[in-house]
């Protein structure tokens, strides 16, 4: 019985809270209320919900400027005909060139 939660289901009541007690009181009739445990699932999951939420937050204002983009650019094109392409490199690699000398 190393801690008070063992003791008090024991029936054994510890020196702090013997002193507590009113003199005189019968002690069959003591009722000690402890203090529940402390539960960690709410903080956790409201961690979580937070997170996946500014993540959720985050594509959505992603997309929508990629949206806002693409029609400013096709806009653009149709009326001014300016155009605006992606390049992408090409995988093969280039032969080595031969030195001249």
């Amino acid at each position: 019985m190393r801690l008070p939660d063992e003791q008090l289901r024991a029936g054994h009541i510890p020196a702090d809270l013997y002193r507590q007690i009113p003199p005189g009181a019968d002690m069959r009739r003591v009722l000690i209320v402890q203090e529940a445990p402390r539960s960690y699932t709410g903080p956790i999951v409201l961690t979580l919900v937070i997170t996946a939420g500014s993540v959720a937050v985050l594509l959505v204002i992603a997309f929508v400027t990629q949206v806002i983009t693409a029609s400013i650019v096709s806009v653009l094109s149709a009326t001014c005909g300016i155009s605006y392409t992606l390049s992408r490199t090409s995988k093969r690699k280039k032969a080595p060139r031969a030195l001249s000398k």
